[in-house]
């Protein structure tokens, strides 16, 4: 169990926001629906690698409402009430949807692209909610979170534990049937998405460093095969002194003029720069 101390009032009394409220109401309606019909989406609405590589592409959307038990859908809502509130009122309404649904949506394609060929139905809002944990825990990292009421941790710490047992979970062999990867990867693509103007900016300095060392190379190539067509020339010119133009063969002439060429159209090159 989960509790958080904060400088900002939380509780009940704030009153759920918006999103928060809408998104704990349509996933516990699908569940509902679900017990009462006594009906299973899994294969038609949950997250089935080998159908979506077949064109089922909704079920990277719809997986996140479908869950298989009270437990699992009253965890993630609770994780949901509890960190994503603070998030949507920092962000805005419109914002926190994007984010949430841009982790569940990329935690689906973690699953899809690591697991092609899979037939085994990945549902749950759980991607999504462990994106949520960890934008919680890069906003807010000295927010204290009392594990079963009793141990003090700050947010950062408690991410980042988090999403170290999720990578081990993710790699070794399990059969607790807990979509691991996808945790992993609504974490991957949420920390994507918050520190895209930081990735953007190293991208674009990166390339701009390739670019230059690139050039760098080219022009010292070019210096370089300059040099070793001047140092030809000289030596013809040389020859010329010493015994004549109208004896070289035609292969030094030849050799001569496309020399003579190559330093002319590299001379023009330097002068228009």
């Amino acid at each position: 169990m989960l509790y958080r101390q904060q400088h900002i009032r939380f509780g009940f009394g704030r009153g759920l926001t918006p999103a928060i409220k809408y998104l704990i109401i349509f996933n516990a309606s699908f569940y509902l629906v679900q017990e009462l019909l006594q009906v299973s989406w899994f294969l038609q609405l949950g997250l089935v690698p080998a159908m979506v590589w077949k064109g089922c592409i909704w079920q990277l959307f719809t997986y996140m409402f479908l869950h298989g038990s009270f437990i699992h859908i009253l965890f993630n809502m609770f994780i949901l009430w509890m960190f994503g509130g603070e998030l949507e009122r920092l962000w805005g309404t419109k914002e926190f949807l994007r984010y949430y649904f841009l982790t569940g949506i990329g935690a689906g394609i973690s699953v899809v692209v690591i697991n092609p060929g899979s037939n085994i139905p990945t549902i749950g809002a759980s991607g999504a909610i462990y994106g949520v944990l960890l934008a919680y825990g890069l906003t807010f990292p000295n927010s204290i979170i009392y594990l079963y009421f009793l141990l003090p941790i700050k947010a950062k710490y408690f991410v980042l534990i988090f999403g170290v047992l999720e990578f081990f979970a993710s790699i070794l062999p399990s059969t607790d049937m807990v979509a691991h990867l996808a945790h992993l990867g609504g974490m991957v693509f949420g920390i994507l998405y918050l520190k895209r103007p930081a990735l953007v900016k190293f991208t674009a300095r990166s390339f701009k460093k390739y670019l230059k060392k690139r050039a760098n190379k080219h022009a010292l190539r070019t210096f370089e095969e300059e040099e070793k067509v001047r140092a030809e020339v000289d030596a013809l010119l040389d020859k010329i002194n010493r015994i004549g133009l109208e004896n070289l063969t035609k292969q030094e002439r030849r050799r001569l003029d496309e020399a003579s060429r190559f330093l002319r159209e590299h001379s023009k090159q330097y002068q228009s720069k």
